[in-house]
């Protein structure tokens, strides 16, 4: 077993144009004076970092370092999460998402597509640069919109949706390999990749490749009502990354899973912040340290109602808590009687 290491801090809610949330020197720095030890960087954010540089100019990756160890923190990992979005994106949510991607390329879907690619590959130099093995992304979704089809859905259509899929990622994925690093795909409502099924159904199109992983959130799982425990069993050699993210779900006679257009505030299922929500922490820190994760646990803060500030704060507590230091002898080594096999035969009868 090895003891997970924590607590990091997701920077993509709280990055801000107000200080100190608008650079990366007093950003991280405030991180350090509340708790946190190590700050997973959205690589999509210019007040951070510049993702190409990282990729292409080792000066600059040490001028990085050296301002975020000066601030009292460490790099946990890289973030492409809106970049990875546009690597697979339905024709009916291209303007939807027009933000993730430079102005100029404004209801182009294939070069947004084009450009979030080479922010990937990107991204796996840059991992490789600051010495990182793991790497957080989504999938993209080409067949969200039928997840519960109405219509029903045409034969082979998801075949078809996860051979392409596999297609656009597979270089991807071999970029990484290329440089040691995992693509740890947050399993997520709104992605093809949002269960283990899907992530199933993905792996056997990829051909298992090692570098196709998960980035672990339970929240995403409480609100479509999945065993998040047993899913640790299950894939415990697929999780290579951890978002430490709290969620509650109550349903009533006028909603449930799907809440009804309503706001984050009114939904049956909403994100809360860390002790706030119905998330069994206590049986997944401990189900991790069994299986042996020593993995960051980074907290990303999303809720319906605390401030973020105060959420950070709680949370570098809460996650420090959670955190086992693993056993390194059995408790019960006080009463042992040392190797002897000819003892163990005697004990067993065996002449």
């Amino acid at each position: 077993m090895k003891t997970i290491k924590g607590p990091a801090l997701f920077l993509a809610q709280f990055a801000d144009d107000v200080a100190p949330f608008n650079n990366l020197k007093d950003i991280c720095t405030w991180a350090a004076s509340i708790g946190y030890k190590a700050v997973q960087i959205p690589t999509w954010d210019a007040r951070l970092i510049d993702l190409q540089k990282a990729a292409e100019d080792m000066n600059y990756v040490k001028e990085i370092q050296a301002t975020v160890k000066a601030a009292g923190v460490e790099i946990s990992d890289f973030s492409t999460h809106l970049q990875g979005q546009l690597v697979a994106v339905h024709p009916a949510y291209n303007e939807l998402f027009d933000a993730f991607a430079p102005a100029e390329l404004a209801g182009n879907l294939k070069g947004k597509q084009e450009w979030a690619v080479q922010q990937l590959m990107w991204a796996a130099k840059a991992s490789k640069n600051f010495g990182m093995n793991t790497h957080a992304t989504f999938s993209g979704a080409l067949m969200w919109h039928t997840v519960y089809p109405w219509p029903q859905r045409p034969a082979g259509l998801v075949d078809t949706g996860f051979e392409e899929l596999a297609k656009r990622w597979l270089p991807i994925l071999d970029e990484f390999d290329k440089y040691g690093v995992d693509v740890c795909y947050e399993l997520h409502p709104g992605e093809d990749l949002h269960d283990g099924v899907t992530f199933e159904l993905f792996l056997e199109k990829v051909n298992h490749h090692k570098r196709a992983n998960i980035l672990y959130d339970p929240s995403h799982f409480v609100l479509q009502c999945l065993d998040y425990v047993e899913f640790i069993d299950i894939y415990k050699d697929r999780i290579k990354m951890f978002h430490v993210k709290d969620a509650e779900f109550n349903p009533t006679g006028r909603q449930g899973v799907y809440g009804g257009y309503s706001s984050w505030v009114e939904r049956a299922g909403r994100f809360r912040s860390l002790g706030d929500g119905q998330v069994d922490f206590n049986a997944i820190f401990s189900k991790l340290s069994q299986y042996g994760f020593d993995g960051w646990a980074v907290l990303e803060w999303e809720c319906a109602l605390k401030h973020p500030e105060n959420g950070a704060i709680e949370g570098a507590k809460f996650i420090s808590d959670k955190i086992i230091r693993v056993t390194e002898k059995t408790f019960d080594d006080f009463a042992s009687t040392g190797a002897d096999e000819g003892l163990n035969k005697k004990i067993l009868g065996i002449n």
